[in-house]
């Protein structure tokens, strides 16, 4: 992981240590396959908002590849290089009353939101889910936005832009926007990473207005492309991540390691 840079002071992204697209890496569908499991909470009296639900993932899916016990010599550090060394993989579930408290004694991090919550697992073998989440149910995570959600675009904040043309369930969404999280945080150098993490990963997700999202698509920013194993088409962009560290970088060039 990142915290094994030397260089505090490097310019260059941190992708080197710990990103599944570095250049000595196997080929990734010949690797061993792990799945990162979220669930989300949904109890019927009081589900989450959308966009809360997806922010909160996307956050979810950051404060697992920070936790101490992801990096280095953690008790989690092996799981999380095995799933990086694959596709990265994550799904998400659903539980309610009994299912979520089941959910949260296994050992994992809970991340809120404004009314959301999301708990993020370890990396799981594709076929060796804990029986407590493996009953879980995927579907059933169509999520509502009870109230218009504001502008983020110049608001400072990094914003997960969603393709527009593509109907995703708000559980397919949450996976996308973690895996756009991702992405950007393998570019960002130790220093952009540290202020991110500091700051509490602030993020917003946004589905992008469809001018927008063809200007993005050409931007060289992070964009996420679906493997296809479910909901839409293989190779389908669905997710931009537009962090201002990144949007800056591509006005100037990087500066190249000593």
């Amino acid at each position: 992981m990142s915290s094994q840079h030397t260089n505090d002071t490097s310019g260059v992204p941190a992708v080197g240590a710990d990103s599944a697209f570095r250049r000595d890496h196997v080929l990734r569908d010949e690797a061993p396959q792990f799945v990162l499991p979220l669930v989300v909470r949904i109890e019927k009296a009081e589900p989450p908002a959308r966009t809360d639900a997806l922010e909160t993932a996307a956050r979810a899916v950051l404060v697992l590849l920070t936790d101490e016990r992801a990096r280095g010599e953690g008790e989690w550090a092996q799981a999380v290089r095995d799933w990086q060394d694959a596709r990265i993989r994550k799904v998400v579930r659903r539980a309610r009353g009994a299912e979520w408290r089941k959910a949260e004694a296994l050992p994992g991090i809970t991340v809120r939101g404004d009314a959301a919550q999301v708990r993020v697992f370890p990396p799981v073998p594709l076929d060796g889910w804990p029986k407590e989440l493996a009953k879980l149910q995927v579907s059933g995570t169509d999520l509502d936005d009870p109230e218009p959600v504001p502008a983020a675009g110049g608001s400072g904040l990094p914003v997960l832009w969603l393709n527009p043309d593509l109907g995703m369930s708000a559980g397919k969404a949450m996976a996308q926007a973690g895996h756009a999280a991702q992405l950007a945080w393998w570019e960002l150098t130790r220093a952009e990473r540290a202020a991110w993490q500091e700051a509490g990963f602030p993020l917003a997700v946004r589905t992008a207005a469809r001018e927008r999202w063809a200007e993005l698509g050409g931007s060289g920013l992070p964009v996420v492309r679906d493997a296809g194993f479910t909901e839409i088409a293989p190779g389908s962009a669905t997710v931009v991540a537009d962090h201002p560290a990144l949007r800056a970088r591509l006005r100037r060039p990087l500066r190249q390691p000593l």
